[in-house]
């Protein structure tokens, strides 16, 4: 998952601390340009279903290794039983890839979906409760991946990811089709926004995973800010950002079925753990973010 946006921004931190990156992708993958260029990163393309195979494409040993890779995150994806199988048997064969590369830990990313709907925050020892594939995927993928890991003898880290935005997004979610929609000086069709959020910038979740990667102990997180406003408020913040005097759909759209109304994470064990804390309030974040999404209209 080295073209995707969190893992774009981790390699650029990793850069900073002059860590040699592996970053592997699929082979062809249009987002391939995303990564960032660094005499410290070497491109490694390798198919999801031959991640097992992994080590034979790579030179030297290896300290970690972030496993964001994933098949079936939008629409139909989700329930499509057979194919999140597969992501849970390609999560093992990146621990296994992981072993025999020699590294010491695996942190993988998990997902707020496996808590299902939930009012207060979303904790590491909160039960789960998925109520789609995707998310069933995932809490098995981490539950796994954990076992595997302890029976090679590999620290595992597992992060629940709430909503992370940022340069180089899907341009299916709802902060980059918003700003895509609003740069076209469309009317965005939206909900009533009533949703009590929590947003993170990618920069900020990439630290986080930086933090979790130096670790040497078993643990679950939450990743997010640790704050949830109305989900209007961060609509209208973005609007401004593009301009203020655009109109907004809010309230055009109806809620979806088990629509989750509450989303924010309990980052006390993270913090405590990593020393991790947010830095980037969501009017930055979101500034960098339209600046990107205008120079990269048809990567945005």
């Amino acid at each position: 998952g080295a073209s995707g946006m969190i893992g774009s921004a981790l390699i650029r931190r990793l850069i900073q601390e002059k860590i040699e990156v592996a970053a592997v992708v699929r082979p062809g993958s249009k987002k391939m340009g995303q990564i960032p260029k660094s005499s410290l990163v070497t491109i490694v393309e390798c198919p999801l279903d031959r991640l097992d195979g992994l080590p034979d494409l790579t030179k030297g040993m290896f300290d970690g290794f972030y496993h964001f890779a994933w098949d079936g995150t939008f629409g139909e994806g989700r329930n499509d039983a057979y194919l999140q199988n597969s992501n849970v048997r390609w999560t093992l064969d990146a621990v296994h890839a992981a072993y025999r590369l020699g590294c010491k830990i695996f942190v993988g990313a998990g997902s707020q979906a496996e808590y299902g709907r939930v009012e207060g925050k979303l904790s590491p020892d909160l039960p789960v409760s998925p109520e789609n594939g995707y998310g069933i995927a995932k809490y098995t993928a981490g539950k796994l991946s954990a076992i595997y890991a302890e029976q090679l003898g590999l620290t595992h880290v597992w992060a629940r990811i709430l909503s992370v935005y940022g340069p180089g997004d899907n341009p299916f979610t709802m902060v980059s089709s918003t700003i895509q929609k609003l740069l076209r000086k469309e009317k965005p069709g939206l909900t009533k926004g009533e949703q009590l959020w929590d947003y993170l910038y990618c920069d900020d979740a990439a630290e986080a995973f930086y933090r979790m990667g130096r670790r040497s102990q078993n643990g679950v997180y939450c990743v997010g800010s640790g704050v949830a406003k109305p989900l209007r408020e961060y609509i209208e913040q973005l609007r401004d950002a593009v301009d203020p005097a655009l109109p907004l759909g809010l309230g055009e759209r109806p809620y979806t079925e088990n629509q989750v109304m509450c989303l924010c994470a309990d980052i006390t064990a993270l913090t405590a753990d990593t020393g991790f804390v947010p830095r980037i309030p969501f009017s930055e974040g979101i500034a960098r973010t339209v600046e990107w999404i205008k120079n990269h209209p048809a990567g945005a």
